[in-house]
Formats: structure tokens, C-alpha cells, sequence
């Protein structure tokens, strides 16, 4: 099943407010405070693009409603994996020049931990393709680097908008709300981001703990 924009948008937008009015003060508090900060991103990965991708075709609305019902109905992780990538690439493209050198730049400037030089190319790609969802997504993971939930929360907003079923940005949400301690939403989000690719890394392995915490144990 291909998820569809209403339902999943629905529970994007209603998660994300609710979040971003729980995740202001964690982050206010965690940049204020350093001993509240919590353990260095390095040790929890966020979904992202491969570093090499295939090459894609032009037509992406009918080309990714493809792609996710062959990663739905992918029989092995390799071939999972195989179409994840094209997915990726497909969100990845974009008809400027300028964005994508931007992005480039973007990415060089995180592998060098240059949070800021980064962040500033970022906003730039914002400004200059806003329908461009990957300049979100990257802007998110890198505010969730920085431990700014707030603002991470509002890009990955943003990205549901523009692509529900964007399972990198559902992963990312349920992180967040696992770190600032809303299981229950954290649960929902990892659900909805399996529900699109259930081959994720370590996803399931977060929904069965969760469950048990939240649900309780099956007797």
C-alpha cells in the first residue's frame, strides 16, 4: 500500500505543532544548559541518502508512486536497499544548478563539521528552491545535530508537507519525541515511517521497545 497525503499529512501537522510546543523549551534548555545536553548524534544516525546513487528519470510523481510500492513489496533488504536508493535520488534532484552546488557545499561543510557554514548554505537553498524537500530535510538533520529540536521539528513540518510519505523526516520526528521523552508520539511516527519502508535500520527494533513501554507487554 502507498500511503496517501491526507492521513499521513494529518498526523505530520498535528505530531509537529503539538512537538513544537513541547520541543521549545527542551531545546532553550539543552543550549543553555550544558549538562542537560543529550549524548553526541554520531551514536543514533538518522536515515539518510547512500553516497552513490543511481540515476533517475524525469518523471517524479508517477516514477516514486512506483518506487514505493517495489519498496513496500521488496522480498530482501538488498533489493530494498536497491530502491531506497532510487527514492533518494529522486527527492535529491533538482532543476537548479544553483541548489545543487549549494547542497555540495552543504554537505561538504557537515562531513568537516562546519555546522554553521552549513547552516548557511542551507537557508540559502530554502530561500531559493522552498519546494525543494531535501533542503529541508538536510536543514532538519542538521538542527537535530545541533540538539535544536524546535527548529528541526519545523523543518521536518515542512518536508511532510511536501512529501508524506518521506521516511527519513518520520524517523527523524520520532527520534526527537523519543529524546524530549513523548513515547507515545515517538511510537506513532517510527509506525508511520515502517509503514512506508519497512526495511529501515534499527527502526524495528525501536517500535518493539516502545511498544512494551507504551502498550505493555502481550500476556
Amino acid at each position: 500500500m502507498i500511503w496517501r497525503s491526507p492521513p499521513i499529512l494529518g498526523f505530520a501537522i498535528v505530531v509537529v505543532l503539538v512537538a513544537l510546543a513541547t520541543a521549545a523549551p527542551v531545546a532553550a534548555l539543552a543550549q543553555n544548559d550544558p549538562s542537560i545536553v543529550p549524548p553526541p548524534k554520531s551514536l543514533k544516525k538518522l536515515p539518510e541518502a547512500p553516497s552513490k546513487l543511481p540515476k533517475v528519470g524525469a518523471d517524479r510523481t508517477r516514477g516514486l508512486d512506483f518506487l514505493f510500492g517495489a519498496l513496500k513489496a521488496a522480498p530482501d533488504q538488498a533489493s530494498a536497499k536497491h530502491v531506497e536508493a532510487r527514492i533518494w535520488a529522486m527527492w535529491l534532484q533538482t532543476p537548479s544548478d544553483t541548489a545543487a552546488l549549494l547542497m555540495l557545499r552543504a554537505k561538504a561543510a557537515m562531513d568537516a563539521q562546519k555546522a554553521d557554514v552549513a547552516l548557511k548554505l542551507l537557508d540559502s537553498v530554502v530561500k531559493l528552491r522552498p519546494d525543494y524537500i531535501e533542503a529541508w530535510n538536510r536543514r532538519a538533520t542538521l538542527y537535530y545535530l545541533k540538539n535544536d529540536y524546535a527548529h528541526s521539528l519545523q523543518d521536518i513540518r515542512e518536508v511532510l508537507i511536501r512529501e508524506p510519505r518521506h521516511f527519513g523526516a518520520l524517523a527523524g520526528l520520532g527520534m526527537i519525541m523519543q529524546e524530549i521523552g513523548d513515547e507515545k508520539r515517538a511510537l506513532e511516527a517510527f509506525r508511520k515511517a515502517l509503514a512506508v519502508n519497512p526495511h529501515l535500520e534499527k527502526v524495528p527494533e525501536m517500535v518493539k521497545t516502545l511498544t512494551e513501554k507504551v502498550e505493555g507487554r502481550d500476556i
